[in-house]
């Protein structure tokens, strides 16, 4: 398959055949099953973008890479925002239950996925652990907390992850699409790919979510309001900063390498 690489000063974007891009961990495609206004209306109402949802096993893709389950859209849980600056880290409602000391969170990478995830799951595991969380990271081979698997056939992704429960878990799985991506797409880019979706699972939401825009380029995009407003992290800027190295930014360029910047680090110790 032929890529083009397109410029532009937000990001570096790889296009290729069939409208496949992998600017960022989420695909444009076409929903297979047309999502209903009653859907729609609800993803809305619950702070995400109804654009571009597609409907998927049990539940919807939104904003790229979220899943939502039909549970989630019957709850319509309040949302509570972090942030950082004009860019800011946003969080869900549910968050990962710590306790009183610590607490770690399994992760296994399955079988269905080449050797060279595995190697990148170390790479995450190693930098969330390396920030000295509440929340410890451990790879297991089984019984995980969550589990790293091979996307779906045809599926229009880099990567989907979901959101913790209200029972303070996290989300349990990660489809990634190796598919698209091969069986060696480098590590350390590999790495921020699946450390973004673990943000996902811990209840971590894009930092550009007023204004994607700001990393996948092209026009003003806001993936939704929810009512109940934003919480500025003490310590972070409040002024724009152009934060533009964020690992829960919604788009990256290929072969890009995130890790947490001052900001995410801010955010992550904020929460865990």
């Amino acid at each position: 398959m032929k890529f083009t690489p397109v410029l532009s000063t937000l990001a570096v974007c790889a296009f290729a055949a069939l409208s496949m891009t992998s600017c960022s961990k989420k695909e444009n495609v076409q929903a297979k099953d047309a999502v209903s206004e009653e859907a729609l209306a609800k993803i809305h109402a619950m702070g995400f973008t109804s654009t571009g949802a597609v409907k998927v096993d049990n539940g919807y893709l939104v904003e790229g890479d979220i899943f939502l389950s039909e549970a989630d859209l019957q709850s319509v849980p309040d949302r509570q925002f972090l942030r950082v600056g004009d860019n800011e880290q946003y969080r869900t409602n549910n968050l990962v239950s710590v306790g009183s000391t610590t607490r770690t969170i399994t992760i296994a990478v399955s079988s269905t996925l080449p050797a060279a995830y595995v190697t990148a799951t170390d790479e995450l595991i190693r930098r969330y652990n390396a920030e000295n969380l509440r929340l410890r990271f451990s790879r297991v081979s089984s019984g995980a907390n969550i589990t790293l698997t091979k996307a779906p056939s045809g599926a229009g992704y880099l990567a989907s992850a979901g959101f913790p429960t209200s029972g303070g878990n996290p989300h349990n799985q990660v489809l990634v699409n190796s598919t698209y991506l091969g069986t060696s797409p480098g590590t350390n880019y590999l790495a921020t790919i699946l450390a973004h979706e673990v943000g996902h699972c811990i209840g971590f939401r894009h930092t550009d979510y007023a204004n994607r825009a700001f990393s996948c380029g092209g026009a003003y995009t806001n993936e939704g309001a929810s009512t109940v407003g934003a919480v500025h992290i003490p310590g972070t800027p409040t002024a724009y900063n152009g934060d533009g190295t964020s690992w829960m930014l919604a788009c990256i360029g290929t072969g890009a390498n995130r890790p947490f910047n001052t900001n995410d680090k801010t955010a992550l110790n904020y929460l865990y």
